[in-house]
């Protein structure tokens, strides 16, 4: 059994891991976190003192950590005898975190893909460029790396392998729908780092249709969903994570990603690119100085994690699958509906942050328990996803379905727990 967790990262999903460790350290062991400016890690301490999130007593411990420097990273996991990272730093980071895991021998979980800050919406599949390069290392070293472990991708993903394995026969199509129905009462603002948010935005939409690669751009191609709880939502197909590894692992026709946009997002979005505003190159201004224009809209919007007091409303996010089963044309809608108040009541932070880090906690948990320390590379529904589901569920993001038979909450037999000591990770 593996014990002992390094959180990489502390914005606001990093804020959500380190409660929902704490809330499970009984199984977890020892929680270190670690950020590049450490007074935001030990705020985040301090927020789960103040929650009293721990569930027994244990270390809760702050570091101050430069995640690029794969060497004093792989230092901090022997210090701490961590034998699972979760990394919820800027995607710039994974593939140093992932080598310092590899270097120790810790289990390696992240929420999302891995990005070059110079590449902006790579040749996909975007897996290819990096994680899957890496395969065999993590094979031969026997080390766990599960990728895109958030909601989407992660959740998402096991919703399909779900729809697999239980309601079809053959699926045609995969359309993930996400809404964010929440106010936050800003007038304009992202749910996570402005820069990650905005780059996702700013190439091509790669969509897997037909058995191939489709490109468009974004906000070309909108639809209007009728979804439970939010109702009737227009969303825009965009280009996402869990696309490059669903078309490969599932082998379905048609993979699509829908991502629900108000018209204020849209004008001001579109403001920015065309004035440039979104650029990573730098530019000079009149007095002299070198800016990087993303990095001054970054600087000027407000700070993702401080959108949680106030937020209300709810997000609903699932998989419309389409299919054949026994013979018979089939379609259900998988999905979570989150709430923004709720998530702050119980951990502080909005549902955005929340949907990301409590299933990353739920991968750990597995890990731990050695259900999903399967010592290889694999992504969300490369794994058993019942076990997964049923954490979630008691966790705070349970399962719904809607078909042809109704409405209704999916319950899964939960994973056994334990709270056995174990070795520390090794030292290598």
């Amino acid at each position: 059994m593996k014990r002992n967790v390094l959180i990489v990262g502390a914005g606001g999903v990093g804020h959500v891991v380190a409660h929902k460790c704490a809330q499970n350290n009984d199984v977890l062991g020892d929680i270190h976190i670690a950020s590049r400016t450490r007074a935001k890690a030990e705020a985040i301490v301090d927020s789960v003192h103040a929650k009293g999130s721990l569930k027994t007593g244990g270390r809760l411990l702050a570091h101050g950590l430069d995640a690029l420097d794969v060497e004093r990273t792989a230092a901090l996991i022997r210090e701490t005898k961590s034998a699972i990272v979760i990394n919820v730093g800027s995607a710039f980071l994974n593939m140093s975190v992932l080598s310092a895991c590899l270097a120790t021998g810790a289990a390696y979980i992240d929420t999302a893909i891995h990005e070059d800050p110079l590449k902006i919406c790579e040749t996909p599949p975007w897996y290819g460029n990096y994680e899957w390069k890496r395969q065999a290392e993590c094979a031969s070293a026997g080390v766990t790396a599960i990728l895109g472990a958030g909601f989407d991708p992660g959740v998402v993903n096991a919703y399909a392998r779900l729809a697999q394995d239980d309601y079809f026969d053959r699926i045609d199509s995969i359309d993930i729908v996400d809404i964010n129905a929440g106010d936050h009462g800003r007038y304009f603002a992202t749910n996570f780092d402005p820069e990650i948010n905005f780059r996702e935005f700013t190439g091509q939409v790669w969509s897997w249709q037909k058995g191939r690669w489709t490109s468009n751009k974004m906000f070309e191609v909108g639809k209007e969903w009728d979804l439970p709880v939010v109702g009737k939502r227009t969303a825009y197909l965009t280009g996402h994570d869990e696309i490059h590894s669903l078309s490969k692992n599932l082998d379905v026709p048609d993979v699509r990603f829908w991502m629900g946009f108000g018209e204020r997002y849209i004008t001001v979005f579109n403001v920015l690119k065309n004035l440039g505003l979104l650029s990573e190159q730098p530019v000079r201004t009149a007095e002299g100085q070198e800016v990087i224009p993303l990095k001054v809209v970054k600087a000027v919007l407000p700070d993702p994690s401080s959108l949680a007091p106030g937020y209300v409303g709810k997000t609903c996010i699932g998989d419309v699958v389409k299919g054949v089963k026994d013979g018979k044309a089939r379609e259900v809608f998988i999905y979570n509906v989150a709430d923004h108040a709720e998530a702050f009541a119980e951990v502080g932070s909005q549902a955005i942050s929340y949907t990301a880090g409590v299933p990353a906690v739920a991968a750990a948990l597995l890990v731990a328990n050695g259900a999903w320390d399967v010592r290889k590379m694999v992504n969300v529904e490369e794994l058993a996803p019942k076990p997964f589901l049923a954490l979630l569920d008691r966790m705070g993001l349970p399962t719904r379905i809607k078909d042809a038979e109704g409405d209704r909450r999916l319950r899964f037999a939960e994973p056994a727990r334990e709270t056995a000591q174990a070795d520390p990770v090794p030292a290598a």
